[in-house]
Formats: structure tokens, C-alpha cells, sequence
């Protein structure tokens, strides 16, 4: 597996204006002008024994990736994008990238007796409403999720709205998030496979006391040869959806698969 880096331009950098937890560059791409709402014909479809899943349901990674926290599977085509924090030099989130849509997924520690997302979705509808946005819950392949559309000045000066669509899972111990953009938050057919990507993932909770919304450790697949190495880990620290849900996103690694 072969990675390059990517530099953030200043506009990147500043990101005062983006959507909670989303990528701002392909928010950009894709634009809603005026009031038109995306009809994406939802439907629950999730079956007993489907994804996403705790490590305790499969054998194995079976053809996934390994990052740590989370077992991400991947489809032809697919880029692998790593989200780094330039201060703790901790990979804070994934993003599978095709054609011209995004799917970020992070992994977040969750009480043993409750679930979090119907608390976080709100959190978020509150958040986008702050800034001019609006939001809609509607019932897609993972239950409720969250269609957002968040005003930006368009090259003309005209206000559009960016599209994007969260989803979450609460999993034992565990919540998983999923923010899709780009194509996926307008079409059916462009989601399919990432969201098939999604409920594919595994996730690795571990036994350690961690407290609720703290971010699951991720890390960077082991290039061939440097199995076995040691001191390339950057000592673990505590990250949380309080600390994700301002906008400033990292450095990132790319992946070709």
C-alpha cells in the first residue's frame, strides 16, 4: 500500500462556516440552490445479523483494513482518506472517497446501558439550525438519520445549501458515525456503496474503561515490511465528539485501493 499526504489549502484550514464533523471540500461540490430537498427513497432495510458489527460477531478482519479501532472494508475504486490532528498526531477518522462522494466514519466509546445517537442527532440538528441550516429526521438503512442542508455563498454570491446526510449505530459499548457528502447526500445510487461499506465495518470497542463519546483510537495500516516495528505509535490521548464537533479538520493520508 503506497500513501501520500495531502496539504490543506488556507480556505481548508480556516473552515468557519462547515458542517459539524463533514467534509468541507465536498460539501462544495455538490450544492442544493434554494429550497429543493433531495428525495433519496429511504427505507428501513437493515436485516437481523447486519452491520455495522463488534468484533465479537466475526471470525476476522476477512479482506478488511486494519485501523485499529475499526476493521473498514473497501470497494474498487475507493480511496482510503486518514484524518490526522496535527497536535496529538492521532488518526482522528476515516473517509472512503468515490467518484464524487464522501463517507466519514468515526468510532466513539458508549454506555453500557444506553445509546447515544438519538442524543448526538439532536446535538447536531441544533448545531446546523445555529448557523442558518435546516435538518430533517427520515428513516434510511440504518434506522433514523440525520439529512442536513447548510447555507454557503455560492461563486455567484447567491445562498445555496450543501447537502449531507448523518447516520449512526449504537453498537454494545460502542457508537458509530457515519457523514456522507458529496453525491451520496443527493443520490440513492451514489450511496449505495458506502453505505454497503459502513455496514461492513467492524468495530473494536476493547475492555478498558473509557468514558462516553471519547473517540476510538485509530491507526495507520502497516505497510509492507514494517509489521512488527515498534516506536511508530504516537502515545494514545483522549479525544472526544466534543472535541471533533468544532471544524478544523487535519492533515490527511491517502490510500488508492
Amino acid at each position: 500500500m503506497i500513501f501520500r499526504r495531502k496539504k490543506r489549502s488556507d480556505a481548508a484550514e480556516q473552515a468557519p462556516d462547515s458542517l459539524p464533523g463533514t467534509d468541507e471540500t465536498a460539501l462544495a461540490e455538490e450544492v442544493l440552490p434554494d429550497e429543493e430537498v433531495p428525495d433519496l427513497d429511504a427505507e428501513v432495510t437493515r436485516a437481523p445479523g447486519q452491520g455495522p458489527f463488534d468484533v465479537s460477531e466475526v471470525p476476522g478482519p476477512e479482506g478488511r483494513l486494519d485501523l485499529g479501532a475499526l476493521w473498514l472494508a473497501g470497494v474498487p475504486g475507493m480511496e482510503l482518506r486518514l484524518e490526522i490532528d496535527q497536535t496529538s498526531s492521532q488518526v482522528t477518522a476515516a473517509n472512503a472517497v468515490l467518484g464524487g462522494s464522501n463517507l466519514q466514519i468515526q468510532a466513539f466509546a458508549a454506555p453500557r446501558t444506553m445509546g447515544l445517537w438519538d442524543e448526538i442527532r439532536s446535538e447536531l440538528a441544533d448545531s446546523v439550525a445555529g448557523v442558518g441550516g435546516s435538518t430533517e429526521v427520515v428513516q434510511g438503512p440504518f434506522g433514523s438519520e440525520l439529512q442536513a442542508r447548510m447555507p454557503q455563498q455560492g461563486p455567484d454570491g447567491r445562498t445555496v445549501f450543501a447537502p449531507a446526510r448523518f447516520i449512526g449505530v449504537d453498537g454494545p459499548r460502542w457508537f458509530l458515525r457515519g457523514v456522507l457528502t458529496g453525491q451520496a447526500a443527493l443520490n440513492a445510487e451514489a450511496a449505495e456503496p458506502l453505505l454497503d461499506i459502513f455496514g461492513q465495518t467492524v468495530v473494536l470497542r476493547g475492555d478498558g474503561a473509557m468514558a462516553p463519546r471519547e473517540l476510538l483510537s485509530l491507526t495507520l495500516p502497516a505497510q509492507p515490511g514494517e509489521e512488527g516495528q515498534e516506536g511508530d505509535e504516537p502515545e494514545p490521548q483522549q479525544r472526544s465528539t466534543d472535541d471533533l464537533n468544532p471544524f478544523e479538520r487535519g492533515p490527511e493520508i491517502t490510500e488508492v485501493r
